[in-house]
């Protein structure tokens, strides 16, 4: 029997992101007139420190308080123009309610309520419809299909805009490869993590962490940070490589300077006492070079958003060796991957939701991809909450990675936590 959900009511408010900046969260509370149940879910709105110009626009109100980035606009936006449009729709057809969300807002790129605005009511409907119904978020999003747990593409080295240190590229993560299930690749990550900080006080380099809760010590070049993921690696007896790989996200778009046409290592720069830059075919090389004398699988944003034909050759030279991750180069949007599947750029993408401002949206990039034979990676953001809807999505489209930072700072950890609780739910307490 198909059970309507009316939306009831529909609200926001801002509240504060993990580096204190404001953010948006949604309530959407539904009714299942079965039960006579009224039930009200919400959802956080995460944001991005390093963003792509092709992702959609997150609606800030550019006054004094909060440095110009309150979202106070974009929660008027939810609490008016949305409200208006969502009560009693049927909150179980979530493609329809994304489509009154999107023509509310009339605009490609969600500039009129924001994408903030948007996704944060996308989320909340479809959590609060998971809820009237009694399923959990992953059954609801991916019905009988959810079985398979993502690894986690840890984050234990912070560079580039999420760390104040030289490290040019902006995440050095390790994957647990050979883990039998999610606990036991967590635990192998944390393992590293711990012994990687060891190893930095060993060092005496710094133990600081940026904001996805990797270490961000002052280091000469990438190679130093490779090397020290090896080291902790070994230290945790674990072949690298192996049982644990290693993956970089470059965020190339960053290191691009548009005038010279070259990619510029400011970091890197000031610890060698010299400039240092690299032509895209130069970059090409040196990712080869990294590729052939550490255990990579793995390279994000390697080139610029907009350079499709160096990314066509990068794939060329390391598709079969190397997944290589679009995020600036797709941001989660159908029409930039498209383009990509066509011309032979990347070989997967990095899902984050609020690139793009719905979930239908995002499910339609995914599904493109799966269907195209592109990896999925399912994603955080630099300025995260702790709403961990994220890891309902990645098992929901059995997307097999998940990034969401070190484990540290709670914000990450809460995703980690909600894998943990879905895995037994679904294959009970394996440690058993």
């Amino acid at each position: 029997m198909k059970v309507r959900l009316p939306i009831r009511e529909v609200h926001a408010r801002e509240i504060l992101d993990s580096r204190g900046n404001p953010t948006l969260e949604a309530e959407v509370t539904v009714e299942n007139p079965v039960t006579g149940e009224w039930v009200k879910k919400r959802a956080g709105v995460p944001s991005g420190a390093s963003t792509g110009q092709f992702e959609a626009v997150e609606l800030r109100d550019g006054e004094v308080r909060y440095f110009g980035l309150g979202v106070r606009r974009a929660v008027n936006n939810v609490n008016t123009k949305l409200k208006d449009a969502l009560l009693g729709q049927d909150a179980s057809c979530q493609h329809r309610i994304d489509e009154q969300i999107l023509g509310c807002d009339g605009t490609q790129n969600k500039e009129n309520l924001g994408a903030n605005a948007c996704l944060g009511v996308s989320m909340a409907a479809a959590r609060a419809a998971a809820g009237a119904l009694h399923l959990p978020l992953y059954q609801y999003l991916g019905g009988i299909y959810t079985v398979k747990l993502p690894i986690p593409m840890m984050n234990i080295l912070n560079g580039g805009k999420h760390a104040d240190n030289t490290l040019d590229f902006q995440e050095f993560m390790i994957a647990p490869a050979e883990a039998e299930s999610f606990a036991e690749g967590l635990r192998v990550c944390a393992e590293v993590y711990h012994n990687l900080k060891g190893i930095c006080k060993e060092k005496g380099l710094s133990t600081g962490v940026g904001d996805e809760g990797g270490f961000s010590p002052d280091l000469p070049d990438t190679e130093s940070a490779l090397s020290l993921l090896v080291e902790a690696i070994e230290k945790s007896g674990h072949e690298p490589g192996g049982d644990v790989k290693i993956a970089i996200d470059a965020a190339a778009s960053e290191l691009f300077d548009h005038e010279t046409g070259a990619y510029v290592f400011p970091g890197e720069s000031r610890m060698k006492g010299q400039r240092v830059a690299r032509t895209t075919q130069e970059l090409i090389g040196y990712y080869e070079s990294l590729a052939n004398r550490f255990p990579l699988f793995s390279l994000e944003d390697g080139l610029d958003e907009n350079d499709w034909d160096g990314w066509q050759e990068l794939t060329r030279r390391l598709g079969d060796r190397l997944q290589l991750v679009g995020d600036d180069l797709f941001v989660t949007n159908v029409k930039r991957l498209s383009a990509g599947i066509r011309l032979g750029a990347a070989n997967a993408i990095l899902v984050k939701v609020n690139q793009i401002g719905t979930l239908t949206e995002a499910f339609a990039a995914i599904r493109l991809a799966q269907e195209n034979g592109f990896h999925t990676v399912i994603s955080h953001r630099s300025g995260e909450t702790d709403d961990d809807f994220i890891a309902d999505i990645a098992v929901a489209v059995n997307a097999g990675q998940i990034k969401t930072g070190a484990p540290c700072r709670m914000e990450r950890v809460a995703k980690y936590n909600r894998l943990l609780r879905i895995e037994e739910e679904l294959y009970g307490e394996l440690w058993k």
